[in-house]
C-alpha cells in the first residue's frame, strides 16, 4: 500500500526542471559569501531557486535588486539563516530578455556579494555541456624541469653522504637552488 503522503512527496519533487543555485554563508572565512562561479540563467515565466547553506554561526543577510523591476516583483529581503533557507524569485512570463543583479549583503555591509542573473527565453533555453576536467594534472610529456633538478642533487646528495667528497653536498645544494631560482622566473 502506497501512503497518501509519500505520493505527495513524490508529485511534489517531480516538477524540477529549474535548477537551484547554492550560495554558501560563512564558508572560508566569518560574513563570506559563496555564489556560484557559473552563469545564473532563470527562464522568463519560470522561478529563481536561490539555497543558502550557512557553515558558521548564524547570519543576518539582506538580499537587494534595485535594477530587477523589469523581470520580478522581487526588491528586498532580510533573512536570519541559521540552517539552509530556500528563496524562490518568481519572474513574470510578461519579461523580455535580459539580466539583473542581485547583491548579497553580510555583516551589516562590511561583506558584499552580487549575483549577476540573466533572464533568458523559454525556447532558447539548453542544458548547459559540463566540461569534463581531469582530477589530476594531465602529463604532457617531458618532466618538469625542477623534479630533474630535485632528483639529480637527491643523487648527489647520497654520493656525499656514501664518501668523503664534501664537494657533493655543495653540488647538490647549488642544483636545487638553480632549480628553483629557473621555476621561479620562468613563471609567467
Amino acid at each position: 500500500m502506497i501512503h497518501p503522503l509519500l505520493i505527495s512527496v513524490l508529485l511534489a519533487d517531480s516538477g524540477g526542471d529549474e535548477q537551484k543555485y547554492e550560495i554558501y554563508l560563512n564558508r572560508s572565512g566569518i560574513n563570506s559569501i559563496e555564489v556560484p562561479r557559473g552563469k545564473v540563467r532563470v527562464a522568463i515565466g519560470g522561478q529563481l531557486h536561490l539555497k543558502f547553506l550557512n557553515r558558521g554561526a548564524p547570519i543576518h543577510i539582506t538580499l537587494t535588486s534595485s535594477n530587477a523591476g523589469m523581470f520580478t516583483s522581487f526588491f528586498h529581503e532580510n533573512m536570519y539563516v541559521v540552517d539552509p533557507v530556500n528563496l524562490t524569485i518568481p519572474i513574470s512570463s510578461e519579461a523580455e530578455p535580459g539580466s539583473f543583479d542581485l547583491e548579497i549583503l553580510s555583516g551589516y555591509g562590511v561583506t558584499k556579494s552580487i549575483l549577476h542573473v540573466s533572464v533568458i527565453s523559454p525556447e532558447v533555453e539548453k542544458p548547459e555541456e559540463k566540461a569534463d576536467f581531469p582530477l589530476q594534472p594531465v602529463p604532457h610529456g617531458r618532466p618538469h624541469l625542477l623534479m630533474v633538478m630535485m632528483g639529480v642533487a637527491l643523487i648527489l646528495y647520497c654520493g656525499g653522504l656514501y664518501s668523503d667528497f664534501d664537494f657533493l653536498n655543495i653540488a647538490a645544494f647549488i642544483t636545487l637552488i638553480i632549480g628553483a631560482l629557473y621555476t621561479w622566473y620562468r613563471q609567467k
